[in-house]
């Protein structure tokens, strides 16, 4: 009998202990305080010297396969059998943070999730940089957004979404006011209530492929990126609020363009059938 509640204990202890490990793992991927680099390319802790800055960094300088990209035609390979991008979002309670350099909106218990060659990750928190940091045929845009996904695993997944100056955001005109309240105030939380992350529109079936990294330190490699191909549009007093918001000296958050290392990237285009 005693034997048998030890081997009962145990187990529950390892359950315990892989949940908290994931947890753990999963926090690691994205540094919630960016106050410890800049975005100024003349700074100390700029992004040329990210890599120098803490030992669990060194990929930022090291790595080969680091984000982000410019997603020239010349190197893309159009293919048809990646699929529909299907996203499973569901509405859940949300948490906006100033994090220094960025603002990112955080699902306390995931908003649903994505499905990439079988695997899926669960949708963790979205967040913006201005100007946009992939370029298209060295094209760069004036804001792009980050949807960052888990997997059980650990591995990452990345949908971004590209915009220029046109038509307002609806997604972003629907959080004005609670941008706003969190204007000049680093690491501060504002819970904003249900938000349903299938408000954010894609605007494309089209959509770019490709291994790369975190775009800010640890710069973790191994994400798998998935770029939309169509361009959205936001106002230039949407991207001002992000950039008034920050406060970070700096007049961008954008990461310079990484070097390609004979990666392949494809381009998604459905079948005519498919249409």
């Amino acid at each position: 009998m005693n034997n048998l509640k030890t081997i009962t204990f145990l187990k529950k202890f390892l359950i315990v202990l892989v949940l908290v490990s994931f947890l753990g793992l999963t926090k690691a991927q994205e540094v919630d305080d960016e106050s410890e680099f800049s975005y100024k390319e003349d700074s100390k802790n700029g992004p040329a010297h990210w890599g120098e800055i803490k030992p669990e960094w060194r990929m930022c300088n090291s790595g080969s396969m680091q984000s982000p990209i410019d997603l020239l035609n010349e190197r893309v390979e159009v293919v048809s059998h990646l699929g529909r991008l299907h996203r499973d979002y569901k509405p859940s309670n949300a948490t906006l943070i100033n994090r220094g350099h960025d603002m990112m909106l955080s699902w306390e218990a995931g908003a649903g999730s994505i499905q990439i060659n079988g695997t899926l990750y669960q949708l963790r928190q979205c967040h913006w940089h201005s100007p946009s940091e992939h370029t298209l045929n060295g094209r760069r845009f004036d804001l792009e957004i980050h949807m960052v996904h888990e997997s059980m695993d650990n591995r990452t997944a990345v949908i971004g979404i590209m915009y220029k100056i046109g038509r307002p955001d609806s997604f972003l005109s629907m959080m004005k006011q609670d941008l706003k309240a969190l204007v000049d105030t680093p690491n501060v939380e504002r819970a904003v209530g249900i938000i349903d992350p299938k408000l954010i529109k894609l605007g494309s079936r089209k959509y770019y492929r490709y291994i790369g990294s975190l775009t800010v330190p640890p710069c973790t490699e191994d994400v798998s990126w998935t770029i939309l191909r169509k361009v959205r549009t936001v106002t230039r007093e949407q991207v001002k609020l992000f950039r008034e918001a920050v406060q970070d000296e700096s007049e961008t958050n954008a990461r310079p363009i990484q070097p390609i290392n004979q990666r392949r990237i494809k381009l998604y285009r459905p079948r005519d059938n498919e249409n």
